[in-house]
């Protein structure tokens, strides 16, 4: 018999957790109980927001430890940045193991972790304290992927044969806060920032409905990075203004594109293509989400930026710069579309309203940690090929020690 709402404690209080707390105004059964952060005013901002919006009586905690222990928080939502991944969730299990408290489940933001051995580092700790985990990715629950997959494989696929390729990108204009532009903190640059969205999009759409993941095998990797304008003068000097002296681009840089090309094997042996394109340098309206699938006699495809509603501005309408309109946007005046709820358009309430009905029915959710590790292992295999410059078959030896060299601060562009 489960429980009939879950309470949820937020394990960080930055981007990512405001739009979960704004998604949960869409989901019925879930209250938002407690926000930790190492800044205590941010973690009182989020638990403030969650009060305003009325989706719960969040308090802020002054440990992960003491979140753990509040009995009204049954499952937790990793939200904090990727260099802090492994020491909050030891921090979560050391807790549950001890007897601090209990959970019913805990889930965690993309991706799973900087490395392979990290990311099953996580996935191992949270087994051996017997948790229930998922893996968050709210762009295989965003409503127009959702949709648009389940009639192509209904209708295009069952008369004319399964799709061949599909292809997803993720573009904007860099990352919001200083330590995503770093690869030691973040674990790379743009490629595992943001490639973990398209290459888990792609293998989503091409997956057919109600099969398992290991239905579709990757086999084989080709991919590339680059710096196409975060190294070119003046902009190094630009970001290292706006994100602070240790975002050094002329010294330390990362990559602000990537592509990767995934060779995938179905059950029956027929070989299918995945596309993904992620970058920091694509300058436009604001977030540009963009996915297709392919088949014999058929396709699909989304652009978030085609959005249903559009607002014109003249140069007389002059205001602070912001993203009331769409995320990461770019300007305030011309034509500019709308993304009305981004929360529910990306995919975060429908993620959400899937997540908190798992734990609470005690069920595994659709993605656990074990696909967040396999995205990891896809990504670092993406990060090799670049590096030595030819495809790789997958997985390739050394994966689980490898550390990419924009991470150890090797790589030069």
């Amino acid at each position: 018999m489960s429980s009939a709402r879950l309470g949820i404690g937020f394990v960080g209080s930055g981007f990512i957790t405001r739009f979960h707390i704004q998604s949960l105004v869409g989901v019925r059964d879930a209250d938002v109980r407690g926000v930790w952060s190492p800044n205590r005013e941010h973690a009182e901002e989020a638990a403030s927001l969650a009060r305003s919006l009325g989706v719960g009586d969040a308090k802020a905690h002054t440990s992960i430890a003491d979140m753990v222990a509040d009995p009204a928080v049954e499952g937790l939502w990793l939200c904090g940045p990727n260099h802090a991944r492994v020491e909050n969730v030891q921090a979560i299990c050391e807790a549950v193991t001890s007897g601090r408290g209990s959970l019913r489940g805990i889930a965690c933001e993309k991706p799973l972790a900087r490395t392979v051995a990290e990311a099953r580092q996580v996935r191992d700790l949270v087994e051996q304290a017997g948790l229930n985990h998922g893996y968050l990715e709210n762009q295989v629950f965003a409503p127009l992927v959702t949709r648009g997959r389940e009639i192509i494989w209904r209708r295009g696929a069952a008369l004319t044969g399964r799709p061949y390729l599909a292809r997803a990108a993720e573009e904007h204009s860099g990352p919001h806060t200083p330590w995503f532009w770093r690869g030691d903190l973040q674990g790379g640059g743009v490629l595992n920032d943001m490639m973990c969205h398209s290459i888990e999009v792609v293998r989503h759409l091409l997956t057919e409905p109600g099969a398992p993941r290991a239905s579709l095998r990757p086999r084989r990797v080709t991919a590339h990075i680059a710096s196409l304008k975060w190294t070119r003068p003046p902009y190094p000097e630009r970001l290292q203004q706006r994100m602070g002296e240790d975002v050094d681009y002329s010294a330390r840089p990362a990559e602000d594109f990537a592509s990767a090309t995934v060779e995938y094997e179905t059950e029956d042996g027929v070989g299918v293509l995945g596309e993904a394109s992620t970058s920091w340098s694509y300058v436009g309206a604001g977030l540009r989400l963009t996915m297709e699938l392919l088949g014999p006699e058929y396709s699909m495809s989304i652009n978030t930026l085609d959005s249903g509603l559009k607002l014109f501005f003249s140069r007389e309408v002059q205001g602070r710069s912001g993203e009331d309109l769409v995320e990461k946007q770019n300007a305030e005046i011309g034509l500019m579309p709308v993304v009305a709820d981004e929360a529910a358009d990306y995919g975060y309430q429908a993620e959400n309203r899937h997540f908190v009905r798992a734990f609470l029915e005690d069920k595994p959710p659709s993605l656990t940690f074990d696909a967040g590790v396999e995205v990891v292992e896809q990504l670092m295999t993406a990060y090799m090929s670049a590096e030595v410059g030819r495809s790789l078959d997958f997985p390739p030896e050394g994966l689980e020690t490898f550390v990419p060299a924009v991470a150890s601060g090797t790589w030069r562009p």
